[in-house]
């Protein structure tokens, strides 16, 4: 066995990659601390000093991804998620780099890529994205259609909430997230137009109530498939470890006579 190989069982063993998610977790509480001036102005050599520390150890794993995958490496999204997160990191911290500098928070989506758990239901989310994009289209169309209906009906005597097209999507974005919808924009309405509700109820009923539920049925589906995958997966790897061992045991036999 090569060191390139020995090196790669090393890194997919479980305490390694358990490690790393530890170390992502303690970085988040870091970076979290930099955050309070009373932390900061008491403990800021040593609070820069762990995240330093912290980034360190996240250079050397990615250093012994590449040395142990070599070009495989970048074959894996995970992996090239892991290579720019960290690389987002080694920017140099001066003026012109000071957003760059706040985007090292970005580390903690690294336990995305570690936890498989978590990658499982990334993996599910972004499979439900050709479907969403249908839905979002739906949706948008309702959007646009509600928008101009509500400008003509309610701009004139409510400017604020429905004066252009771009203000009564807002409004309407508003209504169906169910925040402030009844008592701060529909019951102000209705008391100069009564007939309102016929407007507002129906667009509830399709947005908040029937695409939103479309979205998260897609996304649920999704997950269940990468789930699937999941199990098919390791029942295969179980399958072919099984026919190995099986195969080395009929190797040991005597032949027979």
């Amino acid at each position: 066995m090569t060191l390139r190989e020995k090196t790669a069982r090393y890194l997919e063993r479980d305490f390694v990659r358990n490690g790393i998610i530890g170390v992502i977790l303690f970085n988040a509480v870091v970076l979290g601390l930099e955050t309070s001036d009373i932390v900061m102005a008491n403990f800021s050599t040593l609070i820069y000093a762990l995240d330093a520390f912290c980034l360190y150890i996240f250079v050397i794993e990615i250093t012994a991804k590449l040395y142990a995958y070599g070009p495989r490496f970048f074959r894996s999204g995970w992996n090239i998620f892991d290579f720019v997160i960290v690389g987002v990191a080694l920017v140099p911290a001066a003026q012109a780099f000071t957003v760059l500098r706040a985007l090292r928070i970005l580390r903690v989506l690294r336990v995305l890529s570690a936890a498989p758990r978590l990658r499982r239901v990334v993996e599910g989310f972004v499979t439900a994205l050709p479907g969403m994009g249908s839905v979002f289209l739906l949706m948008m169309i309702i959007f646009y259609i509600g928008s101009v209906m509500a400008t003509k009906l309610f701009g004139d005597v409510f400017p604020e909430w429905f004066g252009h097209l771009g203000l009564s999507a807002y409004s309407l974005f508003q209504i169906m997230t169910l925040e402030s919808w009844s008592m701060g924009i529909v019951r102000p309405v209705m008391e100069t137009y009564p007939y309102a509700w016929a407007f507002f109820v129906p667009f509830i009923m399709m947005t908040t109530f029937a695409v939103v539920n479309l979205l998260v049925g897609l996304i649920v589906n999704s997950m269940q498939d990468a789930h699937h995958e999941d199990d098919v997966a390791r029942t295969d790897t179980y399958r072919d470890e099984v026919l190995e061992r099986l195969k080395a045991i009929e190797d040991r036999l005597p032949p027979k006579s």
